[in-house]
C-alpha cells in the first residue's frame, strides 16, 4: 500500500526557477528516477495527461510539475498526444493512464466533453482528479489550475486595438473550438472588440488545431481573403507563429499588426525583430507545479478551491527583458 504524504510547503513563489527533469523521448517523466515503474511502487504516484507535448509551453508545465513532485516526493508521469487536434490519442493515453491506477490524476482536456466519461471511471475508482489548463465538462475535477484565459484573451485584444489605431480589421487563428482555452481565448478577445471598439471589425475567425502547419495555412487564406486586414490575433504558441510564418511567406511582415498568446523561441525572437506586436505569456511552470501540488492536497483531504489561477502578463519589445517577464517566458 502506498504510503500517507506527510507535509506539504508553504506558498508558491510567483516565479519558478526551472527545474531539470529526467524525461525521456517517449512524453513520459517519471519522479522515482526510474527506481520503480509508476504505480508499482510504494510511493505516491500522480499522472498527469497534458493536451500536447512538443510545445515548449507543454515541456515548462512537464517542468513545473516535475518541481513539486521533487518537492513533495512523488512520482509523475507526463504525457500527451502529437498535437492539440488528437482528442482520440489524448483520451486514450488518459484510459491508460487511469488504468495503471494513480493515486491522483491531472488533466487538460482538449476535448472537455468528450473525456466526461472516462471522469467519471476516474471517480468511481476514488482517483481524485484536478483539471489543468483546461476546464473539463465534469463536476470530478476537484480543481482547475489554469489562467484566466477571458481575462488574458481581452488583454491581447485591448493591446490589438491600440496599435491599430482604434479602428480597422482584424482577424483570429484559434486553436480550437473544443477546448476551454480556445473558446474562452476566442470569446474573451471577442467580447473586449464588441464591447469597447465599435470601429473594430473582426472579418474572420478560423481554426488551426495549435499546429504551426495548419495556422499558416489558415492564417495564409484569411490575409489573401482580406487585403484591407490590419491585424491578427493567434491564440496559442502554434497559431501564432503559424500567423508569424504566414506573414513572413507573403512577404508582409511589419505591415500587419500580430498579438498572440504563448512564448516560445519563436514568438520572442518575431517580437524581437518586430513581425509580432507582443503577446500574452501564461506561467506554465505554475500550471504544472499548481496542479501537482494540488494533487497532493487533495490526497490529504484538503479542501481546494474550484479554480487556481496562475496569472498572465503582456509582453512586448518594451519589457520582454524585464525579470518579472522572463521568469515566466518559456524557451
Amino acid at each position: 500500500m502506498r504510503r500517507r504524504i506527510t507535509g506539504v510547503a508553504g506558498l508558491v513563489a510567483a516565479a519558478f526557477v526551472l527545474a531539470a527533469c529526467g524525461s525521456d523521448d517517449t512524453g513520459t517523466t517519471d519522479g522515482a528516477d526510474g527506481e520503480a515503474p509508476p504505480g508499482d511502487s510504494d510511493r505516491t504516484y500522480v499522472a498527469l495527461v497534458s493536451k500536447g507535448f512538443q510545445h515548449q509551453f507543454w515541456q515548462s508545465v512537464r517542468d513545473g510539475a516535475q518541481q513539486a513532485a521533487d518537492e513533495f516526493d512523488v512520482d509523475i508521469t507526463f504525457e500527451g498526444p502529437d498535437s492539440e487536434s488528437e482528442v482520440a490519442q489524448q483520451i486514450d493515453m488518459l484510459q491508460t493512464a487511469i488504468d495503471r491506477s494513480p493515486d491522483a490524476l491531472g488533466f487538460a482536456a482538449l476535448d472537455s466533453q468528450a473525456a466526461a466519461p472516462l471522469m467519471d471511471q476516474a471517480a468511481s475508482s476514488d482517483i481524485p482528479v484536478i483539471a489543468f489548463d483546461s476546464g473539463v465538462d465534469s463536476e470530478v475535477p476537484l480543481a482547475t489550475a489554469a489562467t484566466d484565459n477571458r481575462a488574458a484573451a481581452a488583454l491581447a485584444a485591448e493591446n490589438m486595438v491600440e496599435l491599430i489605431g482604434g479602428s480597422g480589421q482584424i482577424a483570429m487563428v484559434v486553436h480550437d473550438q473544443t477546448s476551454v482555452t480556445g473558446t474562452e481565448r476566442r470569446d474573451g478577445f471577442v467580447e473586449y472588440i464588441e464591447q469597447n471598439a465599435p470601429d473594430v471589425e473582426i472579418v474572420d475567425i478560423q481554426y488551426g488545431g495549435g499546429d504551426h502547419l495548419e495556422s499558416t495555412n489558415v492564417a495564409t487564406a484569411i490575409i489573401q481573403g482580406n487585403p484591407d486586414l490590419d491585424g491578427i490575433y493567434g491564440s496559442n504558441e502554434g497559431s501564432a507563429i503559424g500567423v508569424v510564418n504566414a506573414v513572413k511567406e507573403l512577404g508582409i511582415a511589419g505591415d500587419l499588426v500580430i498579438v498572440g498568446f504563448d512564448s516560445g523561441q519563436a514568438q520572442m525572437d518575431a517580437i524581437r525583430d518586430g513581425v509580432m506586436a507582443g503577446a500574452i505569456t501564461q506561467n506554465p511552470v505554475g500550471i504544472g507545479y499548481e496542479t501537482v501540488k494540488a494533487a497532493v492536497e487533495a490526497l490529504e483531504g484538503d479542501e481546494l478551491p474550484e479554480t487556481i489561477d496562475t496569472g498572465f502578463f503582456w509582453y512586448d519589445e518594451s519589457n520582454i527583458d524585464d525579470d518579472e517577464i522572463q521568469a515566466v517566458l518559456y524557451e
